[in-house]
């Protein structure tokens, strides 16, 4: 995460020392990587839920069978 936001502030740096075409191309590589980064932060995120989900699931049934042991 911290080099995404480094990178960002180096484009946004070299932006605004570039002129013209470059600029352009520039605002648009990093428009793609925004993207990039987005896509990577949601895919993290949905694994991390997933990971949760599974292990609240795991952890239920080895409560229920502690449960029935006690019993």
């Amino acid at each position: 995460m911290k080099k995404a936001i480094l990178g960002l502030a180096f484009v946004a740096a070299v932006l605004v020392s570039c002129d013209g075409k470059k600029k352009d191309e520039l605002e648009n590589k990093v428009d793609s990587l925004e993207v990039k980064t987005e896509e990577v932060i949601d895919t993290a995120a949905a694994k991390l839920d997933k990971a949760v989900d599974s292990t609240q699931a795991k952890a239920g049934e080895a409560l229920e069978k502690s449960a029935e042991k006690l019993d």
